[in-house]
């Protein structure tokens, strides 16, 4: 790998420099937000900002590819995702930014005849070299066989291996600590989930007292395995309080609906905040819902952890 350098386009403001080379703002900003939804039924607003710890790979990305690039330690990284993975565009992003080959295992074969959508075109201009599988043995590709003849398959025997979402133990101790840094701000910390290992380490990193809350971006009620199990391996056993609510998904992963983009929309326009609609959209809309049934006793404070930006 090369050695640590400055990141050309880094953020402005206090910085820190990853083992990686990358340059980080960090801790992420908090700032309080006066919404009448919350309130009226006194609760307090924050956000935490991870969306401006780098302008590339933004939230948590950063926090869970950054040990999984020190690992990785200038190998080829290769690892997987479906048409509009965030994910996949955080790789695609590092692998430029410090020289390293990245490829990119697309669920869906049938995408391989297709023009890229704007995600997977991100991608490739960034270098990422693009391996399109078909749906079931894209399902079982944590199994050894199936992994291994993936690897053959994209000339990538040799390459380091990040699981889909970017989740594995040194992702989830990576997040620990945006836990660490909201301890003593909120009582309860919310964030949209995709694979579980944001939520994994946020929870372990939590304070005594303080609840994770997660709101699910896709269907099937499948996460509380994953984040035990992801739990499990970063620290042998369940770490803090967390929980998860399963309502808000709007039909799964890449899909919203006209209420969704309404809601989304008022909220940038409320606070100045571009809202991204694959997941954080989802968890902002999932908080005002909850503050409206009453699950926050007035005199909380809700932290929402705002984990991405729109694609620009």
């Amino acid at each position: 790998m090369p050695g640590t350098r400055t990141v050309p386009g880094a953020p402005d403001g206090p910085e820190a420099l990853d083992a990686t080379g990358l340059c980080a703002r960090l801790p992420s900003p908090l700032c309080p937000v006066a919404d009448g939804r919350f309130a009226r039924h006194g609760v307090r607003l924050l956000l935490k900002r991870d969306d401006l710890i780098h302008p590339e790979l933004i939230g948590n990305k950063w926090r869970k590819l950054a040990p999984n690039l020190r690992a990785a330690a200038g190998r080829t990284l290769l690892t997987f995702g479906g048409a509009y993975s965030n994910h996949l565009r955080a790789t695609a992003a590092a692998g430029r930014l410090l020289g390293l080959p990245t490829i990119g295992v697309v669920r869906g074969d049938e995408l391989a005849h297709r023009p890229l959508n704007p995600s997977l075109t991100r991608c490739a201009a960034d270098g990422m070299r693009l391996h399109f599988v078909d749906r079931p043995t894209y399902r079982r590709k944590t199994e050894p066989r199936t992994l291994a003849a993936i690897l053959c398959a994209a000339g990538a025997q040799d390459a380091y291996v990040v699981p889909e979402g970017g989740s594995n133990a040194l992702a989830v101790r990576g997040c620990q600590e945006l836990g660490v840094e909201l301890r003593g701000h909120a009582d309860v910390v919310a964030l949209a989930c995709g694979t579980g290992g944001t939520l994994a380490g946020l929870a372990a990193g939590l304070a005594p007292g303080q609840w994770a809350l997660g709101v699910p971006v896709l269907k099937g009620g499948f996460l509380d395995a994953e984040v035990r199990a992801l739990q499990d391996s970063a620290y042998g056993g369940r770490r803090g309080t967390w929980s998860l609510d399963d309502r808000f998904h709007f039909g799964g992963y890449a899909r919203a609906t006209p209420e969704l983009d309404t809601f989304a929309a008022d909220f940038e326009q409320r606070h100045g905040l571009p809202v991204e609609r694959l997941y954080v959209a989802k968890m902002l809309y999932g908080l005002v819902a909850l503050a409206e049934e009453g699950a926050f006793a007035p005199g909380t404070t809700v932290a929402a952890v705002v984990t991405g930006a729109p694609l620009v």
